[in-house]
This record gives structure tokens, C-alpha cells and sequence, in this order.
């Protein structure tokens, strides 16, 4: 079955929200039939050439205004004005209609932002880059905006966090239309995560700053990714980094942006949702390899932290065959 994917693209659209998603679908076709190949379409809130915010220039298809199918999926780019630029009331009208006639619609990154000025995220859970989370929020506050995940699902409605998650969130529709065998064989041609779970954090530890691979900060983030079951206190840390307490804190504070025991929860959230993701594992052996010593603390950090249990997780993330009850 053919299926048709568009995207709507503006002045100062992020490239990569553009390039990402589509190259995901265009890849796919290469292992698909030709009977069920994507049909692609860029369609432009102006017409003409639309500059992205890296001056890329950008060709549409054609103008919103002569966009009247039902796609099968329609997706809306983001940008790093939108959280203020606002278009012409024609837009979110025709977008409104669009999504309506659409089978599935939903937005890259920043482009939730118009969304929520079309009307379309009341009521619903969306994510979006999480610096821009607390702005979608205000906008809209009768949607409940989880800054806290890679992408979402709501019924026929798709969200994405920034800019590569965009891929993330196209890998997962591909899967469910094809399967997770396509979506990895494309994942490969692109040499990305074969998909990271919507659930995953956007704050994962190993997205902090950069330190020297010999550094005493790196031996520490090192040493924790090694002994999650171990005691990692501020002390234990410190001793590694061979610094005192309080020097210590406050350097890796200032270097990670992150303080050592946020960097520890992260890393041992991490490593459980690769378990919950990958093994049959009962829930309190998770909890101890993964250092949080019994089952109901790794289910209270899960809630705060991803607000779903580790049940949950596994029932919705999990690869492992027969599901935990």
C-alpha cells in the first residue's frame, strides 16, 4: 500500500527537521516494494525558495494553499523562531483541515508550535526540544507538554523533541508500518540509532558536556558507569577523582552541568531501561544490577523522572518476547 508523507516547510525551517525525517521515509523505499513505497511531498508556507535557518535553500513542492489530499502522514517542521513568529491566520486554518483529512499529523521539534497555534494540541500529550517545553506549555496550557521524552504518540498524533529526534520518532512510524526489521535496515543506511525509545530521556547522562578522556571527571563518569551497584556517594566519587569533597562537587557541577548524584540516578535510569528494553529480567533483579537496590526505588525514580512505571516501560519499549505481568 502506497503511502503519502508531507511535510511543511517556512522561512527559517530547521534543515535537519526537514532532512531527517524524509530521508528516513525516502531510505525506506530502497527495501520496500514499489507498491508500497512513500510518496514524498514538501509542501511551502510561501512559495518559491525558503531559506532554513542555516541558509540552505529549500525548493516546495507546492504552496499549502493547493494542498488538499489526505496524507497519510502530515508532519510540520520546526524552527528556532517559532516558539514567537505566528503566520498568516490562512495557514492554521488550512492546517487545521489538513490534519483533519490526514490519517496521521504531528510535528518535528519546535514546529509544535504551530500547532498549538492551529488548535490542535488541546487536550493532548506532546513533546517538543525541551528548552522550548516551558514556552509550548504557556501556549497551550491545556496540553500537557512532556519535556522529558525523545518523541510521543496521542492517538493520530506524533511529537518530537529536537531536531534528531525527528528521526527517531520516523524510524517509529516506520516501524509501524512496515515493521522493526525496515526501520533497522534503514537506521543502518543512515548509521543511526537503530531506534531510541520515546521514552528515553532527553537528558541521558552521556549528553553531557564533553570533558578529557583522561580527566578526573571522566575516570568518575567511568568508574560509575562500572559499578552502578556500588555506594556512589559524593565521597566514593570524590576519593576516584581524587579531589575533596567539596572541590569536586562543584567541578563536575560546572563541567557536566549536572550534579554527581543527578549524573548517577541518570546513569542507572539508563541502564534499566536497556534492561527492561532488551531481557525478561524480574523487576527487583533490574533494580539491583542497576544499583537502586530494591524494585520500589527504581519505580519511584521512574515516575518522577519518566512518569511511567518500569512495567509499564517494558510493556510499551520491550523487545524481549513475553512481556513481565
Amino acid at each position: 500500500m502506497t503511502r503519502t508523507v508531507a511535510l511543511l516547510v517556512f522561512s527559517g525551517v530547521q534543515s535537519l527537521d526537514v532532512s531527517g525525517p524524509l530521508d528516513v521515509f525516502a531510505e525506506a523505499n530502497r527495501f520496500l516494494a514499489t507498491e508500497d513505497h512513500y510518496l514524498i511531498e514538501v509542501i511551502g508556507v510561501e512559495r518559491g525558495l525558503v531559506a532554513c535557518s542555516n541558509g540552505l535553500p529549500v525548493q516546495a513542492h507546492r504552496h499549502y494553499s493547493e494542498a488538499l489530499d489526505a496524507y497519510d502522514l502530515l508532519l510540520v517542521a520546526g524552527g528556532p523562531a517559532l516558539v514567537h513568529q505566528k503566520f498568516h491566520p490562512d495557514l492554521y486554518a488550512w492546517l487545521k483541515a489538513a490534519s483533519v483529512r490526514a490519517k496521521n499529523h504531528g510535528s518535528i521539534c519546535s514546529g509544535a508550535f504551530i500547532l498549538a497555534r492551529a488548535g490542535l494540541l488541546h487536550g493532548r500529550t506532546v513533546t517538543t526540544h525541551w528548552n522550548d517545553a516551558a514556552a509550548l506549555a504557556r501556549l497551550c496550557p491545556m496540553a500537557r507538554v512532556d519535556s522529558n521524552r525523545l518523541y510521543t504518540q496521542d492517538g493520530a498524533l506524533y511529537t518530537s523533541a529536537g531536531v534528531t529526534a525527528g528521526i527517531d520518532l520516523s524510524l517509529y512510524i516506520l516501524g509501524q508500518h512496515h515493521g522493526v526489521e525496515v526501520a533497522l535496515q534503514v537506521a543502518r543506511r543512515l548509521v543511526v540509532f537503530t531506534q531510541r525509545a520515546g521514552g528515553q530521556s532527553q537528558f541521558s547522562p552521556f549528553l553531557t558536556p564533553p570533558v578529557e578522556a583522561d580527566s578526573p571527571l571522566m575516570l568518575t563518569k567511568m568508574h560509575v558507569l562500572a559499578h552502578l551497584r556500588d555506594d556512589l556517594t559524593v565521597g566514593t566519587l570524590a576519593k576516584v577523582a581524587n579531589m575533596s569533597e567539596r572541590t569536586f562537587a562543584r567541578i563536575f557541577a560546572r563541567d557536566t552541568q549536572v550534579t554527581p548524584a543527578e549524573f548517577v540516578e541518570s546513569a542507572r535510569l539508563d541502564a534499566a531501561r536497556v534492561m527492561l528494553e532488551t531481557s525478561q529480567a524480574p523487576l527487583k533483579t533490574v533494580a539491583y544490577q542497576c544499583g537502586f537496590k530494591d524494585a520500589h526505588r527504581m519505580r519511584a525514580v521512574f515516575m518522577r523522572r519518566l512518569d511511567v512505571s518500569p512495567q509499564q516501560y517494558r510493556l510499551n519499549f520491550g523487545s524481549a518476547g513475553k512481556r513481565e505481568g
